[in-house]
């Protein structure tokens, strides 16, 4: 396993770009710590502890109101870590997605439910999950439905022509991580984001979150190379846009983001008033808390 990583950044900067009242992170991580919430054995990299007392004060810090709590590989299955942080967020103000198998018990659903898990997580990516079960992730996928779930799939623009007529047989609603991945290089023409367009413009019901720039990027930060990427879907799909730090940026090796900095990305990508409430308010609180009022989390 690799354990390279990088340390997230221990002060990031207030952002000059103020959040609406009652934004989303909508794509963020606990880790650990390992010490009471151990990293899966059969993991690919060794994160840096990153516990839930640090993301809360970041989501202060950076002016937002709300998390969604992703689960990442390193854990695998044992979704502990991220349920304890939901249940200490406060009341209302985190969500989460799991990563769980088809055999998961009926007891272990319902009482991820009951934490506030709303959607299951489907990693393609071959460096971090070899070749993809797509039988069981089919299969979860229909035990997932009865609940209202949805699902995350991540996988790297590249693969999505291989990967589509797997993923149209999915039921329900679609969440693609860190716009499809495209190639960067090839810029926003390029074949690799042409493929992620269709696809979205194809399937009503796939969301996509424009995050990860610090990911994508070929030249660095501030991201110019990314911005066009993002804002193309902001504005393409706003009703089905989301945006996440993906603190506390794992597996990073290039370069450790400053959080403040990627807030002020935000501006960029979705350049008006109304544009930022829906990527940052209105959708995740559609997606994650339906029927529910986005002031009552600040």
């Amino acid at each position: 396993m690799s354990e390279d990583h990088l340390e997230f950044h221990p002060a990031p900067k207030v952002p000059e770009f103020r959040p609406p009242v009652g934004a989303v992170d909508a794509h963020c991580h606990i880790f650990g710590p390992a010490a009471k919430f151990p990293f899966a054995p059969e993991r690919k990299y060794t994160p840096v502890d990153a516990p839930k007392e640090r993301l809360f004060a970041l989501r202060d810090h950076l002016g937002f109101a709300r998390n969604v709590i992703v689960q990442a590989t390193c854990h695998g299955k044992d979704n502990a870590a991220m349920v304890d942080a939901l249940l200490d967020a406060g009341p209302g103000r985190a969500r989460g997605v799991a990563i769980v198998d088809m055999d998961v018990a009926d007891a272990e659903l319902e009482a991820l439910h009951a934490a506030g898990v709303r959607g299951v997580r489907f990693n393609f990516l071959k460096r971090l999950v070899g070749n993809a079960p797509l039988e069981r992730y089919a299969r979860t996928a229909e035990r997932i439905e009865a609940l209202g779930w949805h699902v995350v799939v991540y996988f790297e623009a590249h693969e999505l022509a291989d990967l589509e007529p797997f993923l149209s047989k999915i039921p329900g609603v679609l969440v693609v991580d860190h716009m499809g991945r495209p190639d960067v290089a090839e810029g926003v023409g390029g074949p690799s984001f042409a493929r992620v367009l269709a696809f979205m413009e194809g399937r009503p019901d796939a969301w996509i979150k424009v995050s990860c720039p610090e990911r994508l990027t070929v030249a660095g930060p501030p991201y110019d190379d990314v911005v066009p990427f993002g804002r193309t879907l902001v504005e393409r799909f706003p009703d089905r846009v989301l945006w996440g730090t993906d603190w506390p940026h794992p597996n990073m090796r290039s370069h450790m983001p400053d959080d403040g900095a990627l807030v002020d990305v935000i501006p960029r990508i979705a350049p008006t008033a109304e544009l930022q409430r829906k990527l940052l308010v209105d959708n995740p609180m559609r997606l994650y808390w339906p029927g529910e009022t986005a002031e009552g989390g600040r």
